[in-house]
């Protein structure tokens, strides 16, 4: 690949890698019997979406603006894609949004299933008379339990907002009962294997088992790194037959990864823009951690770079023994940096720089802070470079 065919800074889809991920998608959906949701909170490229379609059982949301994506850019009821949508909190004008389009709404209380029951209640005998499947309805739980690091990825975290609890699903049950409740819902896991989805699953059946045998359908979550290097897909698979076996009610089996889908599946290439000093040589890059790699800051971690030399990629050390550099982006946070890297001759003004994995959780969050563009999109195919899209100042304006 000639990598100076590519605009500076850009996120560049790698198509082989991308249809790696789906072919191992499409094995473990078969061998589990399971349906297998795009995750789009993770990855939302949707220019893309022409090979992940004929995949993917269709997209989970996390409010309208997904939702729309996945009904404009998917696929729809009609054309048998499941567009399945969870929000902490529903107003009512999301609701009456994403009632022609939802196959599924879950709800993250009994308040907001109590408010809005009868209103997608309504949509169903409409879909009825056209002879078309209803909207299932289903409760997100919290089964106080995972494994998840740091805690602000927790969704089991002390306080937190995301699911109902043993105790407040059981007040909800006798207050309530399930009534027009299809489908359960969790969603703990993040970057984890298969051993903790099976560790979770005994606290999810200890907690909410006797729900689970009054539903029709359970949505594991997303979280569940298929794709990587080492996933237990096996165990995966006996812990869905298994389930299926104890619980022979349910008819429908969701995961929902986002990350697994855009793991490794490109990259984000930066040029250096001056070196300066301060205790070792810090590179400006054409890019920003803080706008356009945010996680690296948030979780945080130091994502694997390589810079660009006539031999190809030369890789970087994440623990430098020599030439040690800080890299750090064009924003005014003073946090904007990540590092150190070492490199096998110090960096240089005009040196290009990759972010490996940066796909998934990278464009759905980053930003226009200080004014600064966004990175173009481009697609690698058969070692050819296209350019799919660039932002400039209209984007940053349009946003304020």
């Amino acid at each position: 690949m000639d990598y100076h065919t590519i605009p500076s800074p850009c996120y560049v889809l790698e198509l082989s890698k991308l249809q790696h991920n789906l072919a191992l998608l499409e094995r473990v959906q078969q061998q589990a019997g399971i349906k297998i949701l795009l995750a789009l909170k993770g990855f939302a490229f949707w220019r893309c979406f022409e090979w992940v379609r004929p995949s993917l059982q269709g997209c989970c949301a996390s409010g309208v603006h997904e939702a729309l994506l996945a009904y404009e850019e998917f696929g729809s009821r009609e054309s048998g894609k499941d567009i399945c949508i969870f929000s902490p909190g529903f107003k009512k004008a999301d609701i009456l949004e994403i009632l022609p389009i939802a196959t599924h709404i879950i709800f993250n209380s009994f308040n907001q299933y109590m408010a809005y029951k009868d209103l997608v209640l309504k949509k169903n005998q409409q879909l009825d008379k056209l002879g078309l499947s209803p909207i299932k309805m289903g409760l997100r739980l919290n089964p106080l339990y995972s494994e998840v690091s740091p805690l602000i990825y927790n969704p089991c975290a002390p306080f937190s907002r995301l699911g109902i609890t043993p105790s407040a699903f059981q007040e909800g049950i006798e207050k309530y009962g399930l009534e027009s409740i299809s489908g359960l819902h969790f969603h703990t896991h993040c970057e984890q294997d298969a051993l903790a989805f099976q560790r979770t699953l005994e606290h999810i059946c200890k907690h909410f088992g006797e729900a689970i045998k009054q539903v029709q359908w359970v949505n594991f979550g997303g979280g569940h790194h298929i794709t990587r290097e080492g996933y237990q897909i096996e165990v995966l698979t006996q812990l869905v037959q298994d389930f299926k076996s104890r619980y022979t009610n349910i008819c429908e089996i969701f995961l929902e990864p986002g990350e697994a889908v855009g793991w490794q599946a490109g990259f984000l290439l930066a040029s250096v823009i001056d070196v300066v000093q301060n205790d070792m040589p810090i590179a400006i890059l054409d890019a920003s951690i803080a706008n356009h790699m945010p996680d690296c800051l948030e979780m945080p971690y130091k994502p694997q770079v390589a810079r660009i030399n006539a031999q190809g990629l030369e890789q970087a050390h994440l623990e430098p023994q020599e030439n040690p550099c800080m890299l750090g982006g064009t924003s005014c946070l003073a946090g904007d940096f990540v590092g150190p890297y070492g490199f096998k001759s110090p960096l240089q003004i005009g040196d290009k720089l990759i972010f490996q994995d940066m796909l998934h959780y990278t464009i759905v969050k980053n930003n226009t802070f200080n004014g600064i563009a966004l990175p173009s999109l481009g697609l690698v195919e058969h070692d050819r470079f296209k350019l799919l899209q660039k932002f400039d100042y209209t984007h940053y304006k349009e946003r304020n």
